[in-house]
């Protein structure tokens, strides 16, 4: 999901570079968005992830 994150910043540097700001707007918000989906989710796995771990017998 992170190179996804990259790859829409690429994308809005390019698009900046060459003058089409709203392309790079754009991108910049779906980059944004993705990666705190990205972060949401890796908070949810490692709480998941510590919870199971603390069931041993």
């Amino acid at each position: 999901m992170l190179g996804w994150v990259v790859t829409f910043l690429v994308i809005a540097l390019i698009a900046g570079i060459l003058g089409f700001g709203g392309v790079a707007g754009a991108s910049i918000e779906i980059a944004k968005i993705i990666f705190f989906i990205a972060v949401v989710l890796f908070l949810v796995s490692a709480v998941v992830g510590l919870a199971r771990g603390r069931n041993r017998i």
